[in-house]
């Protein structure tokens, strides 16, 4: 790996990390609202999941754009680091949705759940 495709792949975590705190704390805010585990879960992910998708298509927009410019102008770095920063937003797009709630989905079953200090509220 190149330094611009490390570089990709770190902002690919970071951007990771953005989305799995947008969905807990949209999860926190339905708790705080007084709602059930299953329906904060439920809402949660649908108040964030715009946020994920509009931040992660600009950026996919913005890669496309960096690669079509590296394939002009020759800079094959530009072309690295717009291809590993795409793959990073796509994997982190599919493991905050499907992951991440899958993984919530199997907490609510376990007697953890039943205290809501577990979930920060």
């Amino acid at each position: 790996m190149t330094l611009a495709g490390i570089t990709g792949f770190i902002l690919s975590v970071g951007m990771a990390v953005d989305a799995n705190i947008l969905i807990f704390e949209r999860f926190k805010e339905e708790l705080r609202a007084g709602k059930g585990l299953h329906l904060a879960v439920e809402q949660g992910f649908s108040r964030a999941w715009f946020s994920i998708r509009d931040s992660n298509f600009s950026t996919l927009i913005t890669c496309a754009i960096l690669f079509w410019l590296g394939s002009y102008f020759g800079t094959s770095m530009i072309k690295g680091f717009a291809l590993t920063l795409a793959i990073g937003v796509l994997v982190s797009m599919f493991t905050a949705i499907t992951v991440t709630r899958t993984f919530l989905r199997l907490v609510m079953g376990l007697d953890i759940a039943k205290t809501r200090w577990w979930f920060g509220v």
